[in-house]
């Protein structure tokens, strides 16, 4: 489990296949920049965009895991080389900053627009129809990692797609610890949606049956 409070920005500095031909996925090696590595053993997880992956290999400043061809597909910004958020998982004996998160990523977004108000940005994304209904005003979602707080939301048609779009803003400081800085109209970004409304929703919907 993660909080969605980004800890450090690393970097992937190589992306190399793993056996398997086509069908495989890729190995990572990212520098760990300012988080440290001392408490983390191989297995330990930690969160890569908002991806929970497994550390294969370590040393004092960076780690490597296996990304497979399934988590490729489904994320966004694990393929290349470049900055990405990181989290170590969550201890019980630290504050829970953010909110719940499990570190798999939902779907892609699309960001519709990024742009400066007043001190601060908003950051307005295209999420797929079938995650609409856990996005919620003032509710909790993960957007590469990073633990926010939906400002507004709507269902519409975009592209001749159905979309849920929601807006964010982003104070100061998140925009100078996270990557989300990077981030312009087009881009796609990792989403996972509360984990208290994926379980409400499954409730919900069980009792119809």
């Amino acid at each position: 489990m993660f909080t969605g409070i980004v800890a450090a920005v690393g970097n992937i500095t190589s992306v190399s296949p793993l056996a398997g031909g086509h069908d495989a996925g890729v190995r990572l090696e990212i520098d760990a920049g300012s988080l440290p590595l001392g408490d983390v053993i191989l297995g330990d997880s930690i969160a890569i965009n908002g991806a929970c992956m497994t550390v294969v290999a370590k040393t004092d400043s960076s780690f490597a895991v296996d990304v497979s061809r399934e988590s490729l597909n489904k994320t966004a910004g694990l393929d290349a080389a470049g900055e990405v958020n990181l989290e170590k998982a969550l201890t019980l004996a630290e504050r829970l900053g953010g909110h719940l998160v499990s570190g798999h990523v939902d779907g892609l977004g699309t960001v519709h627009s990024f742009a400066p108000v007043g001190e601060s940005h908003e950051l307005v994304i295209d999420a797929p129809q079938e995650l609409a209904k856990f996005l919620a005003y003032k509710g909790s979602v993960v957007v590469n990692g990073v633990s926010l707080t939906v400002n507004r939301v709507e269902d519409l048609e975009a592209n001749g797609a159905k979309v849920c779009r929601f807006s964010i803003n982003l104070i100061p400081h998140t925009i100078e610890v996270t990557t989300l800085k990077h981030l312009r109209a087009g881009s796609q970004v990792n989403l996972e949606i509360d984990l208290i409304a994926r379980y409400v929703e499954r409730m919900l919907s069980a009792s119809k049956v």
